[in-house]
Parts: structure tokens; sequence; C-alpha cells
């Protein structure tokens, strides 16, 4: 047997155990976070957005189906919930900087979400985007599990939902600094608190990493977002059925 036909056989072993992917996921992001880091954190190169392109690239090289690869990383999908939960640790410890901002909090958070929901709708409509596209699109700017949630319940496609919230995450991330810095905003809550309000997961962990404040409003916001849009979004849903 050739050492090609050697490598092959590794290969296919390989690739038939689950415990392969959650390694090449591990590796992977490992890898982006090393590069991120060794370009001081240039936004860019986001290590979320590295590390899919990475898997991606592996998968569509190899022709490995999604759902193969789903099986061996699930774990993964699975603390995304404990680490959720977990915001609330930072938060607590704050809790009393962030009950001071309560109220420009909750109009930020209002405000956001529902401009949110409307730029989404307008630019959807005015694309020519069909209703079941446009319903999955709605819910964009809140993280993952509840954006799945509620593009399921109003008719939408929940697995576009998820791809369209992680893009969104990923490009707030991003260049989510940019566009504060040109707007002139110093204040470190602030800066924080939109990153988790426009990219959810995502900008809460880049705000996490750059100081633990900007982190506990980002967290703040992120939490915030998600039961206000899940709201405003029935609210509307259930108004139109009603009128109709």
């Amino acid at each position: 047997m050739t050492d090609a036909a050697r490598l092959y056989e590794v290969w296919v072993y390989l690739q038939a155990e689950p415990l392969f992917w959650l390694t090449l996921t591990l590796g992977c992001y490992l890898l982006a976070d090393g590069l991120y880091r060794a370009a001081r954190l240039f936004p860019l190169l986001n290590p979320v957005a590295v590390t899919i392109l990475l898997v991606s690239a592996v998968l569509v090289g190899f022709g490995i189906d999604y759902e193969r690869y789903f099986n061996g990383a699930k774990f993964i999908h699975f603390l995304l919930g404990p680490a959720t939960v977990a915001l609330a640790v930072p938060i607590y410890t704050h809790w009393s900087t962030v009950r001071a901002a309560r109220w420009p909090i909750m109009v930020a958070v209002l405000a956001g979400s529902f401009f949110a929901i409307a730029i989404t709708w307008g630019l959807a409509v005015a694309l020519g985007l069909e209703a079941s596209t446009i319903k999955s699109l709605l819910p964009r700017s809140v993280t993952a599990p509840i954006a799945m949630g509620i593009a399921d319940m109003i008719g939408g496609v929940p697995s576009l939902t998820a791809i369209i919230t992680i893009a969104t995450g990923i490009t707030g991330a991003a260049l989510g600094r940019f566009v504060l810095d040109m707007a002139s905003i110093r204040s470190t809550a602030a800066r924080g608190f939109a990153l988790g309000l426009a990219s959810h997961g995502i900008g809460t962990a880049r705000a996490m990493a750059k100081d633990p404040k900007a982190g506990v409003f980002a967290a703040v916001a992120m939490g915030l977002s998600g039961v206000v849009t899940a709201m405003i979004i029935s609210l509307i849903f259930h108004l139109l059925t009603v009128m109709i």
C-alpha cells in the first residue's frame, strides 16, 4: 500500500469520528485567535470569522456535509447556553453602575431594537425579497438562539436566520470600532452597549476583550435587545394578523 493510500485511510477514519470535528474547530479557533492577537486585535481578523472560513474551507474542500460536522462539534453549540448565562456574573459585579443608567439603557434598547427591525424591513422590501426571507432577516440583530426562535415563530427559516445573525455579529464586531470613532463616541460604557445591541454575542465578546466595563454594558444590551426585539416583532405580526 502506498503512503498516499495509507494517509487516505487515516483521513477516512478520522473524519468519521465525532471528536475529530470538535478538535478541528478548537484548533482553527486557536489559530485564528493567535493571528488576531499577532495583528494587535485588527478588527477584520475577528477570530470567529476566521474560524468559520477555515472550517468551511475544510468541509467544502473534502465534501463533508454539515450534519456530520455538527454531530461532532455540537458540544461547542451546547456551551453557548452556559456561556451566555455566565455573563450574569460581571453584570452582577457592576450592578450598581448598570442600575444607575437604567433609563438611558431602556430608551437606547427600545430605539435600537425598533430601528434594526425597521431598517431591515425597509431594505428587504426595497430589494423585493420573498416574505419568508424577510421574516428570517428581521431578528438578525439579536443573539442566534433567540433570533432563530423568533424566525420560527413568525414563519421564517431558522437556518437562514442563524447565518445572517452570525454575519451581522461579525460585521458589527469588525467595523463597530471605526463607526464609533467616526461618531466621536468615547464613553467606554456607550461603546460597549452599542456593540452588544448591534452585534449581540460576538460584539459582546469583542467589548469584553477590550474592557470589562464595556463588556458588562454589551451583555446588558444583548440580553435586553433579545427580549425587546421578540416583543416588538410579535406585536407587529399580531397586529398585522388582526388587521388582515
